[in-house]
């Protein structure tokens, strides 16, 4: 028998090993429908805790170093203030914002008829010019008021019928509440037991690469998020302060907005813009030059100042590079792809730059002996 026939056997077997996989798997899939549910009932909060972990280690460790006379931090200790703190800043946060967002949306709610008033009067004097006349857009401007009534009646029907979907995600997001708080203070009292852990698990000859391995790997995503956390907390801030200079209406919630979108890398600024280009095109047209001359100061600062000198080119990732990733992260996972692709890249780009170190190490080591 030829070697090219045994490769050709090989590979067809393997083929219809995996075909036949394939298709048990899909006879069998109401046992892995519970396996899914419960990964992506897990999945969000894992995430929001490893977040927050990263971007509360320099805290945790700060405490941790607090010592009176002989009695010394213990991690639980240290891991229940760190927790405590967060929920108090959060839920504090929240409470100041609330009646703000409100009093913004009385005036917004009050400002859109007359908004739609002068929108109106707008419209109608322009379509009165002799040039204007001879496009016939009286026809058009009707059919476009037939489409919004229709699309505002979906819109409407859409909310009544979803419902039962919005009190669901209230309830998930309720669970999340709870849940995240828990799992991040276990990640803080046992976070030091993982290393050894997973050592453990590989051979002694192994186990001092591995350990170094996932020190970069947590380096990595340290400096990563809690490097975006300045960041987005520089625009957030910066951004509200100028629209509260500019008079802007709901100030305060569209620079939140603006500084959360901004944890998506290129792409976030125009997300972050967008809103507020809206509720100035819908209330106070007068603005949409200074929300954009605000929103260009404030990213100007941040792309020369802040981002180079918090995360600077620790990553080492070029741009090209970051904005394909953004480009197949968007189209697969949407937002949260877009948000968790440049840190996953990163930590995959640690790891194959440390295992190809390891085998140049050993491959030189053996050719010396």
């Amino acid at each position: 028998m030829s070697k090219s026939y045994q490769n050709a056997l090989f590979w067809s077997l393997e083929l219809l090993i995996i075909a036949a996989l394939i298709w048990v798997c899909n006879q069998i899939n109401f046992i892995f429908t519970p396996l899914l549910i419960f990964v992506s009932v897990v999945i969000t909060p894992l995430i929001i805790s490893l977040f927050l972990y990263y971007m509360l280690s320099p805290i945790f460790r700060l405490l941790m170093k607090v010592k009176i006379h002989k009695w010394k931090m213990t991690r639980g200790i240290a891991s229940l203030i760190v927790v405590l703190a967060m929920i108090l800043i959060v839920v504090g946060g929240v409470s100041a914002l609330i009646p703000s967002v409100m009093n913004e949306l009385n005036q917004v709610i009050h400002w859109l008829p007359q908004a739609a008033k002068e929108s109106q009067k707008m419209i109608q004097e322009i379509s009165e010019h002799p040039w204007v006349r001879k496009l016939h857009l009286s026809t058009y401007y009707s059919q476009i008021n037939d489409q919004v009534s229709k699309y505002t009646q979906h819109i409407i029907t859409g909310i009544t019928a979803s419902a039962g979907t919005i009190i669901g995600t209230i309830t998930s997001t309720i669970i999340v509440a709870i849940t995240v708080p828990v799992m991040l203070f276990y990640m803080f009292k046992d976070g030091n037991r993982l290393v050894p852990s997973v050592q453990k698990l590989f051979p002694k000859s192994s186990q001092a690469e591995v350990g170094e391995l996932l020190q970069k790997m947590s380096k990595t995503l340290s400096t990563y998020i809690s490097g975006q956390a300045i960041e987005c907390l520089f625009v957030a801030v910066a951004t509200s302060i100028g629209y509260l200079i500019i008079g802007q209406p709901l100030a305060v919630v569209l620079g939140v907005v603006a500084g959360m979108a901004n944890m998506i890398p290129y792409v976030g600024p125009y997300i972050g813009i967008t809103p507020s280009l809206m509720v100035s095109i819908a209330v106070a047209p007068e603005k949409i030059l200074w929300v954009i001359i605000v929103v260009v100061i404030v990213q100007q600062i941040d792309g020369n100042i802040i981002y180079p000198n918090i995360i600077g080119k620790t990553l080492q990732i070029h741009p090209l590079t970051i904005i394909m990733l953004l480009l197949a992260a968007g189209n697969i996972a949407g937002i949260p792809g877009m948000i968790l692709c440049i840190p996953c890249y990163a930590v995959v780009k640690t790891v194959v730059t440390y295992l190809i170190s390891i085998y140049h190490l050993r491959k030189n080591r053996v050719s010396n002996e």
